[in-house]
């Protein structure tokens, strides 16, 4: 069975993408809330309640196949405050590869480490923290290629991420999971552009690695949603009205194009401040085109996503609730959410979407660590011969 590490683990999201056929040995996380999530869905054996500049080699157990890195990415958004690696949040990044060189020292390197951010991680700094972050990674002397992957493919929900997959030298890769340039829809424009300002000695030690197409996606947006939802209420007719008044005339007429359908439309909204005639404006912007906005965390009333549902005359709207969240991530019906909204949105809204990263353990870490596992059992017949 294949083990790994989660460090900035939060809800176990990663855990939980990976499944039941991978053995964790250690999960790390700073933020109490988020620890006593992952405690009440996942146990507390594994779990270490710490700031990751504090995690020693001690803290570590066995060996692990697969470490895995969500640090934060508060300094790298587009929405952050810019301060890219330098930043606090975002700075855990180096801690994170130190604790990878001590276990690499201890002779316990990880075949995989694989790292998960915003897109805005490429173009940060004009391309300086994402070139920083694959030094980083080449100088342990391992291989690496990034994708970007957006849950849409598997859930409704626009999430695009980057993930960063480095693997080491030793650890064979078959050779479909190689491809000799980039491509659509794994390799984005911005992802080739940051491969191009590398070093040529980086570029020569890096993979495109080779997926295929997701599967047609199963969800529908309006499969989410809940009639009687238990953390949030229905907005009263007035408070619907108000919402619509802050619409513009274009996001209007979405709503009514929808109220002219012959069937239940689901849109959701999000609170933008946007600048009109040169004055600011909070505007309430909607889609219908089942998939909901990027869940973000709930620094205040304009980053919690609303939902709106229209049958012919009848509009209702509400914010969403903590459940479709965690659905809108892949999690679960039996996942524990928190009883406080904010607590389980910003839980939510701060993970790993959960099919993505069965996707990429099914059909990049699962291979490689089976074809490794032949040619141990191959070497090891002929010793023994």
């Amino acid at each position: 069975m294949p083990t790994f590490y989660e460090f900035f683990a939060g809800g176990g999201m990663v855990r939980a993408g990976l499944g039941p056929n991978w053995s964790c040995l250690f999960a790390n996380d700073f933020d109490p809330k988020k620890a006593q999530s992952y405690l009440e869905n996942w146990g507390a054996d594994e779990l270490l309640l710490e700031d990751i500049r504090n995690v020693g080699l001690d803290d570590l157990a066995g060996q692990a196949d697969l470490v895995w890195g969500s640090f934060p990415c508060q300094d790298l958004s587009l929405a952050g405050n810019g301060a890219g690696l330098r930043g606090n949040r975002s700075g855990t990044f180096y801690p994170f590869i130190n604790t990878i060189k001590e276990l690499i020292a201890d002779d316990r390197a990880p075949r995989f480490i694989a790292l998960e951010n915003v897109v805005g991680t490429l173009t940060s700094h004009k391309g300086a923290d994402f070139k920083a972050i694959c030094k980083a990674l080449f100088n342990l002397d391992y291989k690496l290629g990034a994708l970007v992957v957006d849950a849409a493919n598997f859930l409704p929900q626009s999430r695009p991420r980057l993930f960063v997959i480095a693997v080491h030298k030793n650890t064979p890769i078959p050779a479909g999971l190689i491809q000799k340039a980039a491509s659509a829809p794994w390799h984005s424009k911005a992802l080739q552009t940051a491969f191009d300002s590398l070093s040529a000695r980086e570029r020569a030690n890096w993979i495109w690695w080779h997926l295929p197409s997701a599967a047609a996606r199963q969800m529908d947006l309006a499969d989410i949603i809940e009639d009687h939802p238990e953390s949030v209420k229905w907005h009263s007719a007035r408070e619907t009205t108000a919402l619509l008044s802050m619409m513009s005339e274009v996001n209007l007429a979405k709503v009514e194009t929808a109220r002219n359908a012959k069937t239940r439309m689901v849109g959701t909204i999000y609170k933008r401040t946007r600048r009109e005639h040169g004055i600011k404006v909070q505007r309430a912007e909607i889609r219908f085109d089942d998939i909901a906005g990027c869940l973000r965390t709930p620094a205040g009333g304009s980053s919690r996503q609303l939902v709106m549902v229209i049958e012919g005359s009848k509009i209702r709207s509400r914010l969403m609730s903590s459940r479709e969240t965690a659905r809108l991530m892949g999690l679960p019906e039996t996942y524990k959410l928190p009883e406080r909204y904010n607590q389980a949105y910003h839980l939510t809204g701060d993970g790993v979407a959960v099919p993505v990263v069965r996707f990429i353990a099914q059909h990049i870490f699962e291979p490689c660590l089976s074809r490794a596992s032949t040619e141990a059992r191959t070497d090891e017949s002929d010793t023994l011969r």
